[in-house]
């Protein structure tokens, strides 16, 4: 049989190590040899011998989760074998977190990450109930996140004397030790026309980074339990 699709950078080679890697711009390829964490339902496909289950986030999260919405549904998966995972056909991206890095995340932006790093639902401080939702998961320890996010992100440095402001709304993520705060860019006469659409933003400030999606988040679809 002949056809474009079967060219070579299409198929998925065997695994030469354990670990996640990218298999296109729109899939993350993990080799499991003992466990990892997903997103739940992100798998796509599988091989080997894996037995996927639902990871909970302890009480403090089901609270958190159940207050605001958001929150990081995970799966864990446990064996031998490769599995592939995506998300509605989002952009996937790979980061590397080192020992003594710690880096805020949107739960909506995760897809898969190595069991080496802890993970925790934690309040952004400054953001009252907005921030991209009052909660993010923050992770920190050493090994691989895989990340989704609708097109190519942006990221933005941000020092000590250039603060950023992004929309709540488009932030994937951000170094964990920015102060975080609410900053309001439109004056009451204009909220009293109508508005801009713009008029409050997340404002990080200090030494660091932070990730911006190229468009305002789409309402997530209910999650099915």
């Amino acid at each position: 049989m002949k056809s474009d699709l079967f060219q070579t950078e299409n198929m998925a080679q065997q695994a030469a190590t354990p670990g996640m890697t990218l298999q296109n711009t729109k899939s993350i390829k993990y080799a499991v040899n003992g466990d990892m964490l997903a997103r739940q339902g992100a798998m796509i496909a599988y091989r080997g011998t894996l037995q996927f289950e639902r990871k909970g986030q302890g009480i403090g999260g089901m609270l958190k989760r159940a207050v605001t919405g958001e929150g990081l549904p995970l799966m864990s998966v446990t064996g031998q074998g490769e599995a592939w995972f995506a998300h509605e056909a989002a952009n996937c991206f790979i980061v590397d977190v080192d020992q003594g890095d710690s880096l805020t995340i949107n739960g909506r932006n995760v897809l898969c990450f190595d069991s080496t790093l802890s993970y925790e639902i934690r309040t952004v401080k400054g953001a009252g109930i907005t921030g991209g939702g009052i909660f993010n998961s923050v992770f920190t320890g050493y090994g691989r996140l895989g990340l989704i996010c609708e097109g190519s992100p942006i990221v933005i440095p941000v020092t000590p004397q250039q603060p950023v402001y992004v929309d709540t709304d488009a932030v994937v993520g951000w170094s964990t030790h920015l102060q975080t705060s609410l900053h309001r860019s439109q004056s009451i006469g204009s909220m009293i026309r109508g508005g801009s659409g713009e008029a409050v933003q997340l404002m990080l400030q200090g030494e660091g980074f932070v990730i911006v999606r190229p468009s305002e988040a789409k309402p997530e679809r209910a999650q099915q339990h």
